[in-house]
């Protein structure tokens, strides 16, 4: 049966991105049907209101089957509205936000190669948004719940039996914030449990920010887990041991529903120059297909992307001289012959 995908081309570099992808994913002549919809800055500068997406794309996400979304750009400032990605994940209790690090061959790797997944909660953390004010005093609250924490555990540790690996890194600073970190880490012990041939290794943060610059081949064949944002950072950190993060796709997983997105942001000063990286969009589509059911088209191009990434015909971020339609166009014509 045909499978519907919600599109968002986004802001910024966000629909150049998404067009060379739709051209990609077109190679493989996937059983999908396309629908169009609107979010982000640019569409919320027209219509304003309290959010970046419309209740007609509300609709549209709704009878889909997953959504594919380009870079948005969410605008700073008290009582503006929170970015697309926060707010379908907690609209559509897309709790578990995946980004594969890894390296490709031929690019700069900073550090050596490396191999392991982030596994991010996606709903609630500090991202749950509640702020207050009063005087000089402004508080952001941070809600931890011992379900979501269970939730994401399970996930992580799914995610490394799936993969054969035999070790989930659960990242916290419970010495300091001793409820909420300390339910999380609580919820990751209780769950693995139920997975004794899985280890569980522990590092506070602001030590794990530095293991990963000091001794990254340490999580190689790992699943690192942390709250939201801890892992949004640290993600972004884990970016450079790849040498872009235009190289870093993503994914956002509830229990019947996803998003793909490139990990990157809207970029807007590159914004129809035709310069940035296309390959995090196009793997986070391939990811797309992959769940979706077309796995072979999916496969064929990730061993397209390698492939150009492999032979330099890449970016200026990775050192060469394409333009993102150009890379874009040969990531194309490599997926027609596998």
């Amino acid at each position: 049966m045909t499978k519907k995908v919600a599109v968002i081309r986004g802001d910024g570099v966000g629909p150049e991105l998404i067009d060379a992808t739709l051209g990609v994913l077109k190679v493989t002549n996937p059983d999908i049907e396309i629908l169009m919809c609107d979010a982000g800055l640019e569409w919320w500068k027209k219509h304003g209101g309290d959010s970046l997406i419309p209740e007609e794309t509300w609709n549209v996400l709704r009878e889909t089957d997953a959504c594919f979304k380009g870079p948005t750009t969410t605008p700073g400032g008290e009582s503006t509205p929170k970015s697309v990605a926060v707010s379908i994940r907690q609209g559509l209790n897309l709790y578990a936000n995946v980004r594969p690090i890894k390296t490709f061959p031929n690019t700069p790797k900073p550090l050596g190669d490396v191999d392991f997944v982030c596994v991010r909660e996606g709903t609630e953390g500090l991202y749950y948004g509640l702020e207050t004010q009063e005087d000089d005093t402004y508080i952001a609250l941070r809600k931890i719940t011992k379900s979501a924490s269970e939730k994401i555990a399970k996930f992580a540790f799914e995610e490394a039996k799936r993969r054969g690996w035999k070790t989930v890194v659960a990242i916290h600073k419970s010495n300091i914030l001793k409820l909420t970190c300390g339910a999380f880490l609580d919820a990751v012990r209780r769950v693995g449990k139920n997975y004794p041939d899985i280890e569980i290794e522990t590092y506070h943060i602001d030590n794990m920010a530095q293991q990963l610059i000091k001794n990254p081949q340490l999580f190689n064949n790992k699943v690192l887990l942390s709250t939201n944002l801890f892992m949004d950072i640290l993600s972004e950190e884990c970016s450079a041991l790849v040498g872009s993060i235009g190289l870093v796709y993503s994914a956002n997983f509830g229990d019947d529903y996803a998003m793909f997105e490139p990990a990157h942001g809207s970029a807007p000063k590159y914004a129809g120059k035709d310069k940035v990286n296309p390959t995090a969009t196009i793997l986070a589509g391939a990811w797309m297909l992959e769940y979706l059911g077309e796995k072979k088209g999916a496969d064929a191009i990730f061993k397209a992307a390698e492939k150009v990434i492999s032979e330099g015909k890449v970016t200026y971020d990775l050192g060469g001289k394409a333009t993102l339609s150009e890379m874009a166009g040969e990531i194309a014509k490599r997926t027609a012959n596998i």
